[in-house]
């Protein structure tokens, strides 16, 4: 149970003041009938509340998929750049929102944007073996060598630890290779500081998938 004012202005119908004002007004319907109490419990997955003539239909939790850009952190409040927030609709932030895992500021592609709490423990904990894949353009020749020392887990002294086994696929090899990497972690800058153990540069790098 919640109160009508409260899931109002989760939707974003107004704020708890203008809710109150509308139910005075005689705007706020539960069941058919106009209510006097902003107060008044209603259960979201039951009862039909009415604003203003229009169906409420309560959301509790929102997924998003978001194909981030060059130049956004992966947060919601940053003082020197723009967020994830940016580019969203601002609909969403009634939900509290916030980003599953990050992707560094130059880092583009997928990220998911949730206010569940479940989803984003099962996405980010690495017992949970769900695997992120990035394509990537790297300075350097990219060789079965490395793809068998990804394969038993770089070791990052820098960090203070060694990365857990990962998939590396070569999709062009040259003095600039082209290449497809799986990680079942999340750490900062993993997959540049893996690379860079090896003595190369990730020059570009892009998320595409998460899957098991």
């Amino acid at each position: 149970m919640m109160r009508v004012d409260k899931l109002l202005s989760n939707m974003g119908y107004g704020t708890r003041k203008q809710i109150k004002k509308s139910v005075k007004e005689g705007e706020v319907l539960v069941n058919g009938q106009p209510i006097k109490d902003p107060g008044t419990k209603v259960d979201s997955k039951k009862d039909v509340v009415i604003f203003a003539g229009e169906e409420v239909i309560y959301r509790e939790f929102i997924y998003l998929m978001l194909n981030k850009s060059k130049g956004y952190v992966s947060s919601t409040d940053d003082p020197q750049y723009p967020t994830i927030l940016e580019l969203i609709d601002p609909y969403y932030y009634n939900f509290d929102p916030y980003p599953v895992g990050r992707l560094d500021v130059d880092t583009t592609g997928l990220l998911v944007i949730t206010n569940d709490g479940m989803l984003t423990h099962q996405l980010t904990n690495p017992k949970k073996g769900v695997v992120k894949w990035y394509e990537a353009l790297i300075e350097g020749e990219v060789t079965e060598k490395e793809v068998e020392i990804f394969k038993e887990g770089v070791s990052i002294p820098s960090e203070g630890y060694i990365a857990k086994p990962a998939e590396l696929e070569i999709i062009e090899s040259g003095s600039t290779s082209f290449i497809r990497v799986g990680i079942s972690e999340g750490k900062y800058h993993q997959v540049k500081y893996m690379f860079r153990e090896v003595g190369m540069k990730v020059l570009e790098l892009k998320r595409i998938s998460c899957n098991r």
